[in-house]
């Protein structure tokens, strides 16, 4: 599982035209689902962007998270976090989650996000979207689930 986060001031999706998700301060966040991720991954995932530490405290360091901040977060389903550009000129997306299950995955995701006290709206799973934000900072972080970490390594074995 990958996720793009983003610290935003403001951020919204539209698919043909229509608002379907948007937040104020807090997180976009863009999530590919792998083809190897588990729950646990999904559960390890929704505990580090809620806790992790990229919102100012009083003296301007990077010291509260989501939950101290009561921001929301904005989740999009973006499986070209996957592509491989390491040969030719077009991306392979042969690590990007079959849609089905993908889809399955990121609605459980998007439902631990919640359980974990954070207002989280979204786009459309495999809709074309159009994604507006206000970058703030600008704080932009890749996450890697512990198993998407795992695979880099076994690739990089000789």
């Amino acid at each position: 599982m990958k996720v793009l986060l983003q610290r935003v001031s403001r951020a919204d999706v539209r698919v043909d035209g229509s608002v379907t998700g948007r937040t104020g301060p807090g997180f976009l966040i863009l999530v590919g689902i792998g083809r190897n991720d588990t729950e646990a991954d999904l559960e390890w995932m929704a505990a580090k962007l809620v806790n992790l530490r990229v919102f100012p405290d009083e003296a301007g360091n990077m010291n509260r998270s989501i939950l101290d901040t009561g921001g929301g977060i904005l989740a999009v389903s973006q499986f070209t976090l996957h592509a491989d550009c390491s040969r030719g000129r077009r991306p392979s997306f042969i690590g990007a989650g079959d849609p089905s299950t993908a889809s399955a995955l990121f609605d459980l995701f998007v439902r631990r996000l919640r359980d974990l006290g954070p207002e989280v709206q979204t786009g459309v799973f495999g809709a074309s979207m159009e994604v507006s934000l206000v970058n703030d900072g600008p704080v932009t972080i890749m996450l890697d689930s512990p198993s998407e970490a795992s695979c880099r390594r076994q690739d990089r074995q000789p």
